[in-house]
C-alpha cells in the first residue's frame, strides 16, 4: 500500500499565502539552539516555496509548554537561526495568541517570497493539542490566515493536533491545497514504503527499555521482516519468557507471555527472532545515570546473577547482530541496545551503529535514541535516512494511518 500524496512539486504557489507546520522542537539552553538538525531539515521545502513566489508562514510547536505561554518556550531563537541559514529576514510574530491581530496584520503586509514564523503552536494549549475537547477555532484560525497548508512535521505527524491535521479540513473547505514538503515526502518513501515492499532480507532492529511501548511493533514487524532483532531493556523481559534468570534486569512481568507468544510466532512463520546471547552486567545503575565510574561484567544470557543488572549487549551478541545485518537488503533500527547516555554501557549501540554504516543495504533509522546514537558517533552520512520523529516512525511502523499524513490530498 504505497502512499501517493499531493507535494510542494505538484501546486502554483505564486503569490498564494502558503501556511507550513514544520518541525521546529530544538533543544534549547540558555536560549540557545544546541542542536540545529531539525530547522536545517526544513529548509528545502521553505526555499522551494519561497523561490515560486509564495508568502511563507511557518508555525511549529517547542517543547510540551505545561504552564502557559512564556518566553522559554519562545519561537524567538529559532527565527533567528532560520534567518540566517536562508540568508533572508525571517519575521517573528511574537504573539502569544498565536493567530492574533498581530499575525493577521503581518500576513496582510506580505509580499512574494517573503517570510513570517508564528508564535508556538502549543501557547494554546488544549486548543493545539486537543482540538475535539477545545473545539476548532484555533484550527480555523489557521487555516483562514492562508490559501494552501504544507505539513512538513513528521515528528509531529502521529498527532492529530489542530496545526497538524484540522487546520487540512477549513484549507479543504475554502479550495486551497493540503499537501506534504520535501520532509514528509522522504519519510513516506523510506519508511511507509521500505516497509510495505522492503528489499529483502529484511532485518528490524528493536531496542529500548519498555516492551509496552513497543508491543504492536514487534507483531507488525515479525509480519514483514526475515529477521528481528532485539536488544535494550526490553530483552529481558524475552530472556525472562525463555526462563532464563534475569536477576535485577528491567522486566515486565505483565508481558512475559506476550514475548513467548511473539517467539512462538516467529518460529511458525520461519522467522528469525534474534535475542542476546551474552549481556553486560552492572550491580546497580549509576546515579547520575552518565557517571562512568561502574564496574561491568559480561555474562551468558542464561547466567545472569540473581543481585545484578543487565545494562547492555555483550560482544557475542554484537558479533551475532552485526552479522545479521552483513547480509540484509532493507534494516529498520529503532531503540539503543543498552544504557546509551552512559558511556561505559554504550558500546552495544555504537557496534550495531558501526555495523549498519557498513552494510549495503537501505538503513533507515528511527528517529529518538537511534537517531542521536547515529549522529553522535558521526555515522549519519552513511545511513540512507534518518527519520525525525521516533514516535511517529514508530506508529508508522507498526502500520497505523499518521493523521498528519493522512489528511493531504492525495495525487
Amino acid at each position: 500500500m504505497a502512499l501517493n500524496k499531493k507535494s510542494v512539486d505538484d501546486i502554483n504557489v505564486k503569490g498564494r499565502r502558503v501556511l507550513v507546520r514544520c518541525d521546529f522542537n530544538v533543544p534549547l539552553k540558555n536560549g540557545e539552539i544546541t542542536d540545529e538538525t531539525r530547522i536545517v531539515a526544513a529548509l528545502p521545502t521553505i526555499k522551494k516555496l519561497v523561490k515560486d513566489g509564495g508568502k511563507v508562514i511557518l508555525c511549529s510547536h517547542l517543547g510540551k509548554v505545561k504552564n502557559g505561554p512564556n518566553e522559554g518556550e519562545s519561537l524567538g531563537p529559532v527565527a533567528k537561526r532560520l534567518s540566517e541559514k536562508l540568508g533572508k529576514d525571517v519575521k517573528f510574530i511574537d504573539d502569544y495568541n498565536v493567530t492574533g491581530a498581530a499575525a493577521t496584520g503581518a500576513v496582510e503586509a506580505m509580499k512574494e517570497g517573503d517570510v513570517i514564523l508564528l508564535q508556538n503552536t502549543r501557547f494554546r494549549g488544549k486548543e493545539e493539542t486537543k482540538p475535539e475537547e477545545a473545539g476548532e477555532a484555533f484550527a480555523k484560525e489557521l487555516a483562514d490566515l492562508a490559501d494552501d497548508y504544507v505539513c512538513d512535521a513528521f515528528g509531529s505527524a502521529h498527532r492529530a493536533h489542530a496545526s497538524v491535521a484540522v487546520v487540512t479540513k477549513y484549507i479543504k473547505e475554502k479550495g486551497g491545497n493540503n499537501v506534504v514538503g520535501y520532509l514528509m515526502q522522504k519519510e513516506i518513501d523510506f519508511l511507509g514504503n521500505a516497509v510495505e515492499n522492503p528489499v529483502r532480507p529484511f532485518v528490524a532492529i528493536l531496542g529500548g527499555a519498555k516492551v509496552a511501548d513497543k508491543l504492536n511493533v514487534i507483531n507488525s514487524l515479525l509480519d514483514k521482516c526475515d529477521t528481528l532483532i532485539i536488544g535494550g531493556g526490553m530483552a529481558y523481559t524475552f530472556l525472562k519468557a525463555k526462563g532464563y534468570e534475569v536477576g535485577k534486569s528491567l522486566l515486565d512481568e505483565t508481558k512475559i507471555d506476550y514475548c513467548k507468544e511473539m517467539m512462538e510466532k516467529a518460529e511458525k512463520a520461519g522467522k528469525q527472532l534474534l535475542l542476546p546471547i551474552d549481556t553486560v552486567c552492572i550491580d546497580s545503575f549509576p546515579d547520575p545515570i552518565d557517571n562512568p565510574n561502574i564496574t561491568t561484567t559480561i555474562v551468558d544470557a542464561d547466567k545472569l546473577p540473581a543481585d545484578k543488572e543487565g545494562a547492555d549487549i555483550g560482544p557475542k551478541t554484537i558479533a551475532l547482530y552485526s552479522e545479521a545485518v552483513k547480509s540484509a537488503k532493507t534494516v529498520v533500527w529503532n531503540g539503543p541496545m543498552g544504557v546509551f547516555e552512559n558511556p561505559v554501557l554504550a558500546n552495544g549501540t555504537k557496534e550495531v551503529a558501526k555495523a549498519l554504516s557498513l552494510t549495503d543495504a537501505t538503513t533507515i533509522i528511527g528517529g529518538g535514541d537511534s537517531a542521536a546514537a547515529v549522529n553522535q558517533l558521526g555515522y549519519a552520512d552513511k545511513m540512507s535516512h534518518i527519520s525525525t520523529g521516533g514516535g511517529a516512525s514508530l506508529e508508522f511502523l507498526e502500520g497505523k494511518k499518521l493523521p498528519g499524513v493522512y489528511a493531504a490530498d492525495d495525487k
